[in-house]
């Protein structure tokens, strides 16, 4: 497998660099409602707006909606207008969202807030741009390290959760945005400057048309890693989007007990962005880590780990009062493992699609978008309904036991047929 050193002399290194710090920015803004739902509800309530469980839910995923849904749309504008200029067109997008957010502050309303939400979507659908235009500079030899690079951009939502609270602490929680945008802004110039579109010598593009979507949609295993990223990546970010309310809402008075004893903190919310953060972190850091071990293992036989170790997780957290450590704990292993998961999923797709990989890229991380949605919504209904989340967490298990089962309807098919060909352990 290609390291760093092999990058020397290869490609277009500024181009690289920006494509990492433009996702990563995005990834940050893509999740910013979720580190501040707190602060934004108590804002809002002061204007005489009281947030129901499920209007919390709808906020906070409908990024996550309009981000998966976009990916495909930007992906169409990487192809008609080429990488550089879509990305300046959504980073713009992007930026007046978060500038709606700050100038309004606390006279903001929710219906306003609605729209802000779907503006960051536009920061979630980077992932459809900034991969391809790094993996465009270089040679197929290269692809697993440059993409890689590139993709490390989800660590910003942990950055999130780490500053967020703390910033909305001292200068409001408008302030964020301000601080996103103005990050926003410089990362946008830096990008026009440093970024190029790879030459025709160096990228032959092939435009996508709707047909060959429409082609990779009858294919029936295009449904199942549909499901497969759904639970994974729409697991890693539903929880993630969610965290901070779950954790307000189930262990506030042993996380204000914590601060006070270990960090000097009142403030609850900031403190509920550390765990949340240390949380999402397992998750975010760990997903390299499952493409190694499918490699080694094969990706059916990882699934099965991932999967097997989540829905026996969630399972114990719908059933069993847990400790706020050992809570802690639960939460922390649920995301490591739907981290590792998302690399386990695309090191079989590849394998699968090697030809339609750009395509099914977006297919597939729509449908990991919508499973984050799908998710956020449950834990929300849970919430309203129950007054509780035991059936949030026992619905998202039957979801990964549903995966499970069809893993194990798939397999022998998979070994058989294209997974012989395929040149990779499956």
């Amino acid at each position: 497998m290609a390291g760093f050193k092999d990058l020397k002399g290869q490609g277009h290194a500024p181009t690289l660099f920006m494509a990492f710090l433009y996702f990563d920015m995005s990834f940050m803004v893509w999740t910013m409602l979720g580190p501040l739902s707190t602060e934004i509800a108590e804002a809002l309530a002061l204007g005489g707006h009281i947030m129901t469980a499920g209007e919390k839910a709808t906020l906070l995923s409908l990024p996550i909606l309009s981000g998966a849904l976009l990916r495909i749309v930007l992906g169409f504008g990487v192809d008609k207008l080429g990488a550089k200029l879509t990305a300046m067109m959504a980073q713009s997008v992007v930026i007046i969202a978060l500038l709606t957010a700050y100038f309004q502050g606390s006279s903001i309303t929710y219906d306003t807030l609605l729209l802000v939400a779907l503006g960051l979507g536009f920061a979630g659908a980077s992932f459809a741009v900034a991969l391809p235009q790094a993996g465009q500079w270089y040679p197929p030899k290269l692809q697993g390290v440059v993409l890689g690079i590139a993709g490390a951009g989800n660590i910003g939502v942990v950055i999130d959760f780490l500053f967020a609270p703390k910033i909305a602490e001292l200068w409001g929680w408008e302030s964020v945005f301000g601080v996103g945008a103005a990050m926003a802004i410089v990362v946008l110039i830096a990008y026009t400057f440093l970024a190029k579109n790879a030459p025709a010598e160096v990228y032959t593009a092939r435009p996508k048309k709707l047909k060959d979507y429409g082609k990779l949609l009858k294919d029936k295993d295009t449904w199942w890693f549909n499901l497969f990223y759904a639970v994974s990546f729409g697991g890693f970010v539903g929880f993630a989007g969610y965290m901070k309310v779950y954790l307000m809402n189930t262990y506030q008075a042993d996380m204000s007990v914590f601060g006070l004893n270990v960090f000097d903190e009142e403030n609850v919310k900031v403190i509920a962005g550390y765990f949340g953060a240390l949380c999402i972190f397992a998750g975010a850091v760990l997903r390299p880590v499952g493409g190694a071990i499918a490699d080694k293992l094969g990706g059916i036989k990882s699934l099965y780990i991932f999967f097997g170790l989540v829905s026996l997780l969630a399972i114990l957290n719908a059933t069993v009062v847990l400790p706020f450590w050992f809570a802690i704990l639960v939460l922390f292993l649920i995301m490591a493992n739907l981290g590792m998961a998302n690399g386990a999923v695309f090191q079989l797709v590849p394998q699968r699609f090697g030809k339609d990989i750009g395509i099914m890229t977006g297919i597939i991380g729509a449908a990991g978008g919508l499973g984050g949605t799908a998710l956020i919504k449950t834990l929300g209904w849970s919430k309203g309904v129950f007054d509780g989340y035991s059936a949030g967490f026992m619905i998202f298990a039957a979801v990964v036991l549903i995966a499970l089962m069809g893993i194990s309807l798939v397999k022998t098919r998979w070994r058989t047929t294209w997974g012989i060909a395929a040149g990779g352990r499956i």
